[in-house]
């Protein structure tokens, strides 16, 4: 019986070595091979997405980004602000998220906080790969069921 160990004729290289081209050439997996920064905006937008996506959230930010996103959003070609609310401080493998949340009356904010904290958790480690360390929410506000939406008076008629 002969050792699987055994060195025969120089050969150092294992088997898998010897069948990947790629070990050979760069003498490491391809995915491991540089660096990949994911910018602070591109958490928010997923932040803002996810936040949004939960039951009992009316809106996101203070009464004045929400002010001047609404204005911002009838501007012709203006897009809606998917970051309103959401500021995020982002590392080389870890994120800490601030939301700024409206509620929706009747609700309760802790559930809601507790979906919203979860469900961005979920969708920035799932998409990014950082780890999350912590979401922060401050509700602002609370949407009375009466309440008219916050739109900015026209000026032009």
């Amino acid at each position: 019986m002969t050792d699987m160990t055994e060195n025969r004729g120089g050969d150092t290289e294992s088997p898998a070595a010897r069948r990947s081209p790629l070990a050979k050439r760069g003498g490491a997996d391809p995915g491991s091979r540089g660096r990949t920064t994911i910018a602070d905006g591109v958490v928010e937008k997923i932040a803002g997405l996810a936040a949004r996506d939960v039951d009992g959230v009316h809106a996101m930010g203070s009464g004045l980004s929400r002010t001047f996103g609404a204005v911002r959003d009838r501007v012709p070609g203006g897009q809606k602000s998917v970051t309103r609310g959401v500021k995020a401080e982002v590392g080389e493998v870890q994120a800490a998220l601030d939301l700024e949340i409206v509620v929706e009356y009747g609700v309760s904010i802790a559930d809601v906080a507790r979906d919203v904290r979860e469900n961005v958790i979920t969708a920035v480690e799932r998409m990014t790969g950082l780890e999350v360390v912590e979401v922060n929410i401050a509700v602002s506000d609370v949407k009375l069921p009466d309440e008219e939406e916050e739109e900015p008076e026209r000026r032009i008629q």
